[in-house]
């Protein structure tokens, strides 16, 4: 079976799912809660309980139809074991050029963080694939707009950070390429049938403002 790409993932549904806070034990459940709901790239924060195991299992369930990655990355060795646990994106709240260098390396997804255009050109300079604007709830959709006019065209902002159904629309007519979204989606202790009907909302909210 093909494994999906990243861009293709994000062609069937721009919005990341991060699970922060997941337990392996719950990692199965979720993430077939979330695949059914729609949603193809899930990113497990380094700083949730034992993330390797959950990454290991999201990637050994859903791995060819699901882009299953890494968030809070800060380290190189964090990329490496991200890397053996069978994840392809990295995620960080931050612009490091080890973290990217050694990213890039592995032939994996680079995700670094951003919230100046000085932190987004440095970024795509040392090899950044795309670039998570973090806090996005510090920002209003123009600024995306704003950054959007003097980056590359090729270059994918990702908003993280307070997006829900109110605004999803308005950030993807700014120009993001994409949303990630946390506790509007997961939360450690919600209900799985939740998990999925709230992840079903905002994929669907994304459907309405591409079809307005």
């Amino acid at each position: 079976m093909k494994v999906i790409t990243f861009e293709q993932a994000l062609e069937e549904a721009p919005v990341v799912a991060i699970l922060r806070g997941l337990e392996p034990e719950q990692a199965g459940a979720v993430g077939a809660a979330l695949f059914e709901a729609g949603i193809r790239v899930i990113e497990v924060p380094l700083n949730s309980p034992r993330p390797l195991q959950s990454i290991a299992m999201l990637a050994k369930a859903l791995g060819d139809r699901t882009v299953i990655g890494a968030g809070t990355v800060l380290s190189a060795q964090a990329v490496r074991d991200v890397d053996r646990a069978g994840g392809r994106l990295i995620v960080s709240p931050n612009t490091d050029e080890r973290v990217i260098a050694e990213t890039t390396d592995l032939g994996l997804i680079s995700m670094p963080g951003f919230f100046t255009p000085t932190e987004a050109f440095q970024a795509l300079e040392a090899g950044a694939d795309y670039l998570k604007l973090f806090p996005g709830d510090a920002v209003q959709p123009k600024v995306v707009g704003a950054l959007r006019a003097v980056l590359p065209p090729e270059a994918g902002i990702v908003v993280t950070g307070g997006v829900g159904i109110g605004n999803i629309a308005d950030f993807f007519a700014a120009g993001a390429k994409a949303v990630a979204v946390g506790s509007s989606i997961f939360k450690p202790g919600k209900p799985v049938e939740h998990i999925g009907a709230d992840a079903a909302d905002l994929i669907a909210a994304w459907k309405m403002g591409k079809a307005a």
